[in-house]
C-alpha cells in the first residue's frame, strides 16, 4: 500500500474514489477500489490473503464472462480485449498483491468479488491509457467485468475451478508417495518380522507387505479424489443472483463452461439445476471429505513410521528414517522422525479445515450460503497443506528409509505367537500351552512343542518356516480327527 514520503500531502499517497455509500481514500497506486478498501477497514481480522487459487479462479471467470459477452455482442470488444488481457496478467499472478482482502469477510464473498473486479477493471482502463487516478475510466467494475454475474454465482463456481486447478497437482503429489511406498514394498519383501495386533506380538508378516499395504490406502485415496472432483466439474456460473439467471444472456452458462473447460483443460459439465449449484456447497464438502479420508490414513501411517523407528536402543527400530536434522537441544545424537511428526501435524490441520467447510456446508439459507468464503480458504488451504507436506514426506522420508533387518528378525524369533501356525496339527489349548511355556522360560517354540511331545522338531520346523507363514494358508496338514 502507497504510503505518503516527506513533504509530499497525503493527496500524493491516496486518490478519492465514490461509491453508493460515499467517498473514501483509496492508495494511489492499488490497482484496487472504493468497495475493496471498505472490506480492508471491516474486516482486519486474521492478516490472512485469499489463496492463488481463489485469485486465479475469479480471474478465469472474469475473463471468460469478458470472451463470453463480448462474442454475444453485449460487451464492447475494445472493452472485451481489455479486460481479457488484464484477466490474464492475474491468471499469471502479475498482480497477487493487489487482492487483499481477509478471508473473513462479508458473507458470500462479495468483497472478494469486487476486489477482482476493481483489479481487472482499473488495470484494463489502463490498458486503454487511463491513468489509476483518473474519475472517469472505460471499464468499470460492476457494469463491464462483473457483466451477466453476480458473487452469488461467481464464488461457488470460483470454489469449484480453484479446486480443479490444483487438482491434477494434488494427485501426482499423492501418486508419487504411492510409488515410492511400491518401491520400498519390493525393496523389503524379503524382510520378514513380526506381526503385531493391538500392539502385541502376532503371527509373522512381511515388511513389504506392510509397505504395500500403505501403498494401496493412498492408491485408493486417490480413486476416492478424483471421484469427488467430479461433482466439482458441474458448474452453475449463469445463476446470477438467485438462481434465475437474470441480466445473463440464454447461451451464456452454457458458453462460460466451455470457456472455463479451456483454461482448465478439462471437460466441464452444464448444471441442471441453477439453484442447487448455487445454494448447496454440497459438492466442496464431499470434496473436502475425501481429503479428509486421505488425511486420516496418511496419519495412520506417519504413526506406523514412527512406531517403527522408535528406539533405536529401546524401541521396534525395524525401520531407520533419513537423519534430516538434529533431534534435541540438550541430547547429544538424538534424532526423531519429524516428517512424520510434520505429516501428522499438517493433516490435524487438514481435519480442521474439513470440520470447518462441513460447518459452513450446512449454514446456508435458502437461495444462498453465505459462508462461502470461509469454505474457499479451507479448501484451497487443504489441497495447499496435503501437497507441502506429502513431497516433503515422500522426498525427504519415504524414500530414504531403510530396513533395520537383523533388528527385524530379532524380534521375530522372540514370538512365541508364531505357534499360531500349529492350530491345525496341535489344537488351539495346546497350541495356548506351548505359548505360554515358550514366554515363561523365554524358549523356542520348536523346542517347546518339542518337549511336550506333540511333535517331532523335523515337522515342527516344517510347519514353522516363517516365510512361508507370511504367505497364508495352511503350512502343514490337520491331524486326522
Amino acid at each position: 500500500m502507497a504510503k505518503a514520503k516527506n513533504g509530499n500531502s497525503q493527496a500524493a499517497a491516496f486518490r478519492v474514489e465514490k461509491d453508493s455509500l460515499g467517498e473514501l481514500n483509496v492508495p494511489a497506486e492499488a490497482y484496487y477500489g472504493v468497495q475493496t478498501q471498505r472490506a480492508v477497514f471491516n474486516f482486519p481480522i486474521s492478516g490472512l490473503k485469499p489463496y492463488p487459487a481463489f485469485v486465479w479462479s475469479m480471474a478465469a471467470i472474469k475473463r471468460s464472462a469478458a470472451k463470453v459477452n463480448g462474442d454475444l455482442g453485449l460487451l464492447d470488444e475494445k472493452l472485451s480485449k481489455a479486460i481479457i488481457k488484464a484477466a490474464d496478467e492475474v491468471l499469471a499472478g502479475k498482480w497477487n498483491e493487489q487482492f487483499v482482502v481477509d478471508p473473513f469477510q462479508a458473507g458470500a464473498g462479495t468483497s472478494h468479488n469486487m476486489n477482482t473486479n476493481e483489479v481487472i477493471a482499473n488495470r484494463a482502463s489502463e490498458i486503454l491509457g487511463s491513468k489509476l487516478t483518473d474519475k472517469d475510466k472505460p471499464v468499470r467494475s460492476n457494469d463491464h467485468v462483473n457483466m451477466a454475474q453476480s458473487t452469488n454465482d461467481t464464488i461457488p463456481t470460483a470454489i469449484r475451478v480453484g479446486a480443479l486447478w490444483r487438482l491434477n497437482e494434488l494427485i501426482d503429489t499423492l501418486a508419487h508417495l504411492a510409488q515410492a511406498l511400491r518401491a520400498k514394498q519390493k525393496e523389503f519383501d524379503h524382510v520378514v518380522k513380526s506381526g503385531r495386533t493391538h500392539l502385541q506380538d502376532a503371527v509373522p508378516v512381511r515388511l513389504g507387505q506392510e509397505f504395500g499395504g500403505y501403498a494401496t490406502a493412498v492408491e485408493r485415496n486417490i480413486e476416492k479424489i478424483k471421484l469427488a472432483a467430479e461433482g466439482l466439474k458441474r458448474l452453475g456460473i449463469g445463476g446470477t443472483a438467485t438462481g434465475t439467471g437474470l441480466n445473463a444472456h440464454p447461451e451464456y452458462h452454457k458458453r462460460m463452461v466451455a470457456e472455463l473447460g479451456k483454461l482448465l483443460k478439462m471437460k466441464l459439465s452444464t448444471s441442471d439445476d441453477l439453484f442447487e449449484s448455487m445454494n448447496s456447497m454440497q459438492d466442496a464438502v464431499f470434496f473436502s471429505g475425501a481429503l479428509r479420508s486421505l488425511a486420516q490414513d496418511l496419519i495412520r501411517i506417519a504413526n506406523d513410521f514412527r512406531l517403527l523407528s522408535s528406539g533405536p536402543s529401546t524401541g521396534l527400530d525395524e525401520i531407520r528414517l533419513p537423519a534430516v536434522q538434529p533431534g534435541s537441544s540438550i541430547m547429544p545424537g538424538k534424532v526423531n522422525p519429524v516428517l512424520a511428526e510434520m505429516l501428522n501435524m499438517a493433516m490435524f490441520y487438514v481435519l480442521g479445515n474439513d470440520t470447518t467447510i462441513l460447518m459452513a456446508g450446512q449454514a446456508g439459507q435458502l437461495e444462498l450460503n453465505v459462508m462461502m468464503p470461509i469454505i474457499a480458504y479451507c479448501l484451497f488451504q487443504e489441497m495447499d497443506v496435503i501437497i507441502g507436506s506429502v513431497r516433503a514426506f515422500t522426498d525427504k522420508c519415504v524414500v530414504g528409509l531403510t530396513a533395520n533387518e537383523v533388528k527385524a528378525t530379532g524380534w521375530l524369533e522372540k514370538n512365541a505367537i508364531i505357534a499360531t501356525a500349529l492350530n491345525p496339527i496341535i489344537g488351539y489349548e495346546k497350541g495356548a500351552q506351548v505359548v505360554k511355556k515358550a514366554i515363561a522360560e523365554n524358549r523356542s517354540v520348536v523346542d517347546v512343542v518339542v518337549e511336550l511331545g506333540y511333535m517331532t522338531r523335523e515337522d515342527a520346523l516344517k510347519a514353522m518356516d516363517i516365510h512361508a507363514l507370511t504367505e497364508g494358508g495352511l503350512t502343514s496338514t490337520p491331524a486326522a480327527g
